[in-house]
């Protein structure tokens, strides 16, 4: 048995032999999340009792991956900025490509993003799900989850036993946000920084976090609405009358595209290259989901090396547009069972279609012609890896399988932390209802 196997069933075992006093302790933290940060205007994502914990080899094996994903996908943003032809294989308006060609000023192609997988432990393979670029979010839960942790008796028992170390994603990420900005041209000694959204979509409990680390660091910072920015004199102000010299950009740019005239002033401000602001508006060439279509394509090929290509095929589900042109649709129809469908640009799970696997042949073929031509996307299925975990506050208080999908936050290519999300059965995994997130320690050893 390995030392991960041992930490896994001591956790087992400390929940069945005093499962009364952790039914309890789950109930009480189901509170405690309730009145925390994860809870933004009544929805907060429900957990489940046992946290996930990765070895150490594990954590290098998805550092890797992190590593060769930020690789490809620079030469991918820099090949869509560069060369005309490649961005034909993108289905951008013209004004948004406008805005994804403006030269990024500092030395980052993608500074932040989550590689969300489906990650099978038994042999290292993994297939991705999706990319999170502009508006990458969550950060905040696997914090107030951790420290929820404090009342759950079978994680206190194992962590005596064990050498448990958390994640850090948010100095992390204020570390990684100031090194790039001192290689932005303009830059000064002392920074205003902006976190901006749409703040009509915003997780505040991300923002506020993000805001108390930045100022711990000694930098000024502020939580502004994009549309309340004033673009005046070559510069960029804020409500409260501060010129913002830096912004950590978490509106995602399908959010600004849908309120550009309420955003014209930032937009006006970064055409001119008055502001400093990453993410880029290029990064939405990684955040779009035709992206897993292009990366297949041979133009692509010849941008990467042999073992980068590798990567790609063996990795990036086949992805294609569910229409005519691409597949047909009684090849979608007849094996139901080996494609999902998702909508072209969305987050948080918002326009999922059931995959064929979910529903009846009946519901798929009238799902399928509904839906054929529309610019939806056709993606392969990838087989859901499952772990036992168990759920008193939300579920049955019984043992179950759930899916693991591990969630790579990275900053400027380099692994962080995670946003862990489990659902209790093989389907997929929809933000606020069959979803759970889960706290993640990496095992050092025994105590």
């Amino acid at each position: 048995m390995t030392l991960l196997e041992e930490v896994r069933r001591e956790y087992r075992k400390q929940v069945d032999e005093h499962y009364e006093e952790n039914r309890a302790a789950a109930l009480k933290i189901r509170d405690i999340l309730a009145a925390s940060p994860v809870n933004y205007n009544g929805v907060f994502d429900k957990t489940v009792h046992i946290p996930k914990v990765y070895d150490r080899e594990t954590i290098d094996r998805f550092q890797e991956i992190a590593g060769m994903t930020h690789r490809i996908f620079e030469k991918v943003i820099t090949a869509y900025q560069t060369d005309p032809e490649y961005r034909k294989l993108f289905p951008f308006p013209k004004e948004l490509e406008e805005l994804m060609c403006l030269p990024i000023p500092y030395d980052s192609k993608l500074p932040m993003a989550r590689f969300d997988l489906f990650y099978y432990e038994d042999t290292g393979d993994f297939k991705f799900c999706e990319i999170n670029t502009d508006g990458t979010a969550a950060m905040v839960r696997d914090l107030e989850y951790r420290k929820a942790l404090a009342e759950n008796p079978a994680h206190r028992a194992v962590s005596a036993m064990y050498d448990l170390e958390p994640f850090e994603v948010f100095d992390s990420w204020v570390e990684t946000f100031l090194r790039l900005y001192r290689t932005y041209p303009k830059h000064v000694e002392k920074p205003n920084v902006a976190i901006v959204d749409i703040l009509d979509n915003a997780t505040m409990g991300d923002f506020e976090e993000f805001e108390r680390r930045f100022k711990a660091a000694g930098v000024d910072c502020e939580i502004v609405d994009v549309r309340d920015l004033k673009y005046n004199d070559h510069a960029l102000w804020s409500p409260s009358g501060k010129k913002v010299d830096a912004i950590y950009r978490r509106a995602v740019t399908a959010d600004v595209m849908e309120h550009y005239d309420a955003c014209a002033d930032f937009i006006a401000a970064a055409k001119n290259d008055d502001v400093f602001f990453a993410g880029a508006f290029a990064t939405q060439v990684i955040h779009n989901k035709w992206l897993f279509y292009v990366l297949h394509r041979p133009e692509t090929k010849a941008l990467l090396t042999e073992e980068e290509w590798a990567f790609v095929k063996a990795h990036v589900p086949v992805t294609v547009e569910l229409s005519e042109e691409y597949i047909s649709l009684e090849e979608v129809q007849v094996n139901k069972d080996r494609y999902m469908l998702k909508p072209m640009d969305a987050y948080a799970s918002k326009g999922i279609y059931a995959s064929g696997r979910e529903c009846t042949q009946e519901e798929w073929d009238k799902v399928t012609e509904e839906l054929y031509g529309t610019g939806m996307i056709c993606q392969e299925y990838c087989e859901q890896y499952l772990t036992e975990n168990i759920d008193f506050a939300w579920g049955d208080g019984t043992w179950h399988p759930y899916i693991n999908m591990p969630g790579l936050y990275t900053y400027d290519g380099v692994f962080h932390g995670f946003l862990f999300r489990m659902a209790a059965d093989d389907r997929i995994i929809v933000a606020h209802e069959n979803e759970r997130t889960a706290p993640v320690f990496v095992l050092n050893g025994r105590k």
